[in-house]
């Protein structure tokens, strides 16, 4: 095996990673990080000094690759498979790379700090408040763009929707998606039904009982859906 995932599976951006790499059938290897474990976290430290998750190893052109959006790069070059997720297309590649950065900035960092907010012993409500603020305006202008396409930057699937569909995954289940956001609702379900995506939910069914809002994921993922 040549590539190495250090990861966890109940991390969004891991799962970013993780739809890439099951969308052109790369061959890798998963290697469970558990930060709680004091070997486990020194391992990865040395791994990846600053401690974030995932990092890609590549012991054949002997690479650590950090940061989500530079992985599935890498991939894309190095490791190209039927669906490119960056486009040759300039223009649309950068539109690509604006959506992605998008979906981090402004969907996940709002979606984990409501989470934060929660698991803090005592948390500040009015930082929640806001962060769900920000995501109702990042859903307002996810559902404009939108119109007239399937994915968020046309016909094809790229790297931008690795990033929307764990980064929605979970703010849907903090700040749920209104009536007034037809196209976003139909986008997350087409989402939830890509092969790549589902895979990686199933894999994290048995995490999403740590998961502090778990009473709010869909059905079908629960930890308790196939009991």
């Amino acid at each position: 095996m040549t590539l190495f995932l250090h990861q966890h599976p109940l991390a969004s951006f891991c799962h970013k990673v993780l739809v890439a790499l099951y969308e052109n059938g790369t061959p890798f290897e998963a290697v469970l990080v558990d930060l709680g474990d004091e070997a486990s976290r020194a391992a990865f430290l040395r791994l990846s000094p600053l401690g974030k998750m995932p990092a890609l190893r590549d012991e054949a052109r002997d690479r650590t690759v950090p940061e989500t959006s530079i992985i599935v790069e890498y991939l894309d070059r190095y490791y190209p498979g039927p669906l490119r997720l960056v486009p040759e297309d300039f223009d649309h590649a950068l539109e690509v790379r604006l959506w992605d950065r998008f979906y981090d900035l402004y969907v996940q960092e709002p979606m984990q700090q409501i989470v934060a907010e929660r698991l803090r012993q005592n948390g500040d409500e009015s930082r929640a408040d806001d962060a769900r603020r920000a995501l109702l305006k990042a859903y307002g202008i996810i559902e404009r763009q939108l119109d007239g396409r399937r994915w968020i930057t046309g016909d094809s699937f790229t790297l931008a929707d690795c990033g929307a569909a764990p980064a929605l995954f979970y703010a849907e289940t903090l700040v749920p998606f209104g009536d007034d956001q037809p196209r976003l609702k139909a986008y997350y379900q087409r989402l939830l039904e890509r092969p790549s995506f589902e895979r990686v939910l199933r894999q994290a069914m048995p995490y999403f009982k740590f998961y502090p809002y778990r009473e709010n994921l869909p059905a079908r993922f629960r930890p308790n859906a196939a009991e």
